[in-house]
């Protein structure tokens, strides 16, 4: 069987919900490894602190790339829908994936200011495919 081929807005998508869902890995080993298998799956509430400010910080950064990935992936699969791509929009998207990667790597290390300009980076990104979907750009 033919695998279609993606559109490149589709493509990043798909590398950024990969990406996404495989960010919890690195903190949930660091979990397994400071209490054991037993203790760290009989918490709950997945609310015992760690030993490690990366883990913190890689767990929170996994999350804001789930509440940003809410609004890209409607974007992407809106601008698809439409038959819109431009090399605006492919641009927006390649660069939507690399910021959110770039913000998780450097949340994770707690490199400030470079955090603040992967995420500014990524809504911008956002707010591109917004404009291109509405006619804009």
């Amino acid at each position: 069987m033919q695998i279609p081929a993606l559109s490149p807005e589709l493509y990043w998508l798909t590398l950024t919900v990969l990406m996404t869902g495989l960010m919890w890995v690195p903190y949930i080993l660091n979990r397994l490894a400071e209490q054991g298998p037993l203790v760290a799956l009989r918490d709950p509430e997945g609310e015992t602190a760690t030993r490690v400010p990366w883990a913190e910080r890689m767990m929170r950064a996994h999350q804001n790339a789930v509440e940003n990935l809410v609004i890209f992936a409607p974007l992407v699969l809106a601008l698809q829908l439409a038959g819109i791509s431009s090399p605006v929009t492919i641009t927006a998207s390649l660069v939507y994936f690399f910021a959110r990667l770039t913000h998780y790597v450097v949340f994770s290390l707690g490199v400030p200011v470079v955090r603040i300009l992967a995420f500014a980076t990524g809504v911008v990104a956002q707010v591109t495919l917004a404009l291109a979907l509405l006619g804009l750009v």
